[in-house]
């Protein structure tokens, strides 16, 4: 076939045709993908034209109750305070009249009230609108040791908090160098705590030479050999059965081989 005989095989019409269709495609192409973005884009539109809104009175809520007294602290309560006067812990809450209650800094109040001498530990709440919850802690003594400046109270982290008159019931501490610091003074009040309730009501006195020889003297003059504080669960499961066999000591240092004299 000639190049002149292959030129005139091709249809000018048919390839118009096939141009057309393909432009007509298109056309219904775009058009269907402009009407799928229509009601995606309506409903942004919808969202942005309620939600602005939305947002900025919040902001201006937001702003209102903190820098303006709508919320501000208006009670501050107290609890769970007994030996802690509790004009002590409102001394250090430092919270001014007027404060936001969204402006209170509650783990720095709460650790103002734990620096005090015979609180634990503390916790602050904001209960709104206007109400600020002090829940106190306070240190509970375990033993005692005397000094030339009276009693020194110590709690069961062998913390010393205080010196004055122990409570009721109290067990005197007798040791060398009794403190927050001397690991046998430490080891006398492990054991103390490990002791069961039922045993501990009826201590006097804590004698602790060293912290693998700590005796329990009763207040009817019994005395209860506990040695350290290693096994003292054990210790704790025997001591009061053996406790009601005739004698005057009670060695339970050694929890397999109990011994009564």
């Amino acid at each position: 076939m000639t190049r002149r005989g292959m030129i005139e095989d091709i249809d000018p019409d048919a390839e118009a045709e096939s141009a057309a269709d393909g432009d007509e495609g298109d056309d219904r192409r775009y058009r269907a993908g402009a009407r799928a973005r229509l009601p995606f884009e309506g409903r942004w539109r919808r969202i942005l034209l309620w939600g602005a809104p939305i947002v900025v009175v919040v902001i201006v809520l937001l702003v209102v109750a903190y820098f303006t007294p709508a919320l501000s602290v208006r009670t501050v309560q107290v609890e769970g305070v007994s030996t802690v006067p509790e004009q002590d812990v409102r001394a250090v809450l430092q919270i001014p009249d007027g404060r936001s209650m969204l402006r209170i800094d509650t783990d720095a109040i709460a650790r103002r009230v734990a620096s005090l001498p015979k609180v634990r530990s503390a916790r602050v709440q904001r209960v709104f609108p206007s109400t600020v919850r002090v829940t106190v802690d306070e240190r509970s003594a375990v033993v005692f040791f005397d000094s030339p400046q009276g009693p020194h109270l110590l709690d069961g982290d062998s913390v010393e908090f205080a010196i004055e008159p122990p409570p009721p019931g109290v067990a005197k501490l007798v040791t060398d160098h009794p403190g927050s610091a001397d690991p046998v003074t430490r080891a006398a009040v492990a054991v103390l705590d490990a002791a069961p309730p039922a045993l501990r009501a009826q201590v006097g006195e804590v004698v602790a030479r060293t912290v693998s020889d700590i005796e329990l003297k009763l207040r009817d003059d019994r005395t209860v050999v506990w040695g350290g504080p290693d096994d003292s669960e054990r210790k704790a499961a025997v001591v009061l059965p053996v406790l009601t066999r005739p004698g005057t000591v009670f060695d339970v240092s050694s929890p397999d081989l109990v011994t009564v004299r």
